[in-house]
């Protein structure tokens, strides 16, 4: 044991002391340390892996106190045997387990195969490209890092950790609840009660839960057609009927749902994926045709606030006189998609009934997450934050759509007023999936459109762009590269 050493990276990005302390947890929990023999020294170590010696012993006493090292005076430190106690046969393959035995085949048995479904794809390293016109991630450099360092340090207090460290049986953060309630919603013309909101894990949790609640095989849930991809298929793994609903150049085509659904899914302040914003009209007319026929609406708003020609237009919810709607809100695309948060908005036994369906599945969104929101909230952080992104990214909407127009001025697309994307439409020989893998050979990561038409043979000459994490210096070069792409396959 005295020769075994460990790797650590000295430009990782991570701290020596935190890889040390991993490589040595890593090496207790899987049986290569047992309690026999002492660790290489501190001295021994540190020069081996050419770190200061009191960075090995940190890392020692931090293991020590936690109980998994025991420090011997004059002898050294040695793994602590009870704490390891099971870990070598917990730590089998699961073939040697099994003894040899043929492995269960599931795929029989499985009463849904989510994995077969069509999903928008990305490369999963796609920040390493030059040019990732990927969709719906934010950009490292524009989250306000201090900002919510702070914020995570008052919820690590003595009062707030007592509000978060217990099980609150369902329940949400009363903070968060009234930030959203107060802050946040009235931005959209919203008016509502503590007990008509309730926090989800983003907005695909909430459709979840929606649709669990709401949908079956005897249910009819229109979607607009283009659109978004995951709603399709949450409904559609609740057992629901999908009826596609037309989008044109100002949205979903209201007169093309009635008497037909039980309920609809839409995106009225940029339509996914197309980014058109559905007029007051159209509003009040959706609205009308809902309480005529009763059928509920849900109204994903997931990028309100991002309109760049004009203010942005009164949620539907704000108009909703009969309780048809349920909106759907999120912080991901102002924080951090992998922050996890978001809420509904809806009538409060609804949301009595949607809160007893999360707390079989989930119980609630981790708390301390939800009260590090609500303090980044209510110290004014996201309201700063939302005004920089607005300049930021009117600057790359303005140099997309610049690059758009110089490179390809015949792309039939819709015009975008906001968002974080645009919707192009090529030739109408260009196939999207092929100048996909094409792009991609090029350093351009793009977002082929034929995936979000419920067709069986949809159009193929039609992709999405995103800009919320790519710089607006290398819009126009990415661009001018995709257009030489397309130029040539025509």
């Amino acid at each position: 044991m005295r020769d075994l050493i460990f790797p650590v990276e000295h430009d990782s990005g991570v701290g020596l002391q935190t890889q040390l302390r991993r490589q040595l947890v890593d090496a207790i929990l899987d049986g290569r340390l047992s309690g026999a023999d002492p660790l290489p020294s501190c001295r021994r170590m540190a020069q081996a892996l050419g770190v200061s010696r009191n960075t090995v012993v940190l890392a020692y006493q931090a293991l020590t106190d936690e109980g998994l090292l025991i420090s011997r005076e004059r002898v050294g430190y040695f793994v602590n045997a009870e704490m390891v106690i099971g870990q070598a046969e917990a730590g089998r393959p699961l073939a040697e387990a099994a003894g040899g035995k043929q492995p269960v085949d599931w795929w029989p048995r499985l009463q849904a195969r989510p994995s077969e479904q069509l999903q928008i794809t990305k490369p999963k390293n796609w920040q390493r490209y030059p040019y990732p016109f990927v969709y719906g991630q934010a950009d490292p450099s524009l989250f306000p890092v201090a900002a919510w360092r702070t914020c995570s340090r008052q919820a690590l207090g003595l009062t707030s950790i007592r509000s978060w460290t217990e099980d609150s049986l369902g329940e949400d953060d009363p903070l968060l609840i009234e930030e959203v309630r107060t802050r946040v919603l009235p931005r959209r013309g919203i008016k509502a009660a503590p007990g008509q909101i309730l926090i989800t894990m983003g907005a695909q949790n909430a459709l979840f839960l929606v649709a669990r609640l709401l949908a079956g095989p005897k249910v009819t849930v229109g979607f607009e057609d283009p659109g978004y991809v995951d709603a399709r298929n949450i409904f559609a793994m609740a057992g629901a009927k999908l009826q596609p609903v037309p989008v044109d150049g100002e949205g979903i085509v209201v007169e093309r749902i009635a008497g037909r659904c039980d309920g609809v899914y839409t995106t009225p302040s940029h339509q996914s994926p197309t980014t058109v914003t559905l007029p007051l009209e159209r509003r009040v007319a959706l609205l009308d045709s809902a309480a005529r026929n009763g059928f509920f609406v849900i109204e994903d708003d997931y990028e309100a606030e991002t309109n760049f020609v004009s203010s942005p237009t009164t949620a539907l919810k704000s108009m909703d006189q009969s309780g048809n709607v349920i909106y759907v809100g999120s912080f991901s695309k102002h924080l951090a998609p992998g922050l996890r948060i978001g809420y509904l908005v809806a009538a409060e036994d609804l949301i009595g009934e949607l809160r007893s369906l999360r707390h079989l599945l989930l119980r609630h969104p981790p708390t301390n997450n939800q009260r590090t929101t609500a303090l980044f909230i209510s110290g004014g952080y996201y309201d700063a934050l939302v005004q920089r992104l607005q300049r930021v990214y009117r600057s790359r909407w303005e140099a997309m759509g610049e690059a758009l127009a110089r490179h390809l001025p015949d792309s039939a697309g819709t015009p975008s007023f906001g968002g974080t994307s645009f919707w192009v439409q090529g030739p109408e020989s260009l196939d999207t999936d092929v100048l996909a893998r094409k792009a991609l050979q090029e350093g351009i990561v793009i977002e082929p459109g034929s995936v979000f038409f419920m067709s069986a043979k949809p159009p193929r000459n039609t992709f999405r762009l995103g800009f919320s994490s790519i710089p607006a210096e290398k819009i126009a070069p990415g661009i001018e590269k995709l257009a030489g792409l397309i130029h040539g396959s025509d």
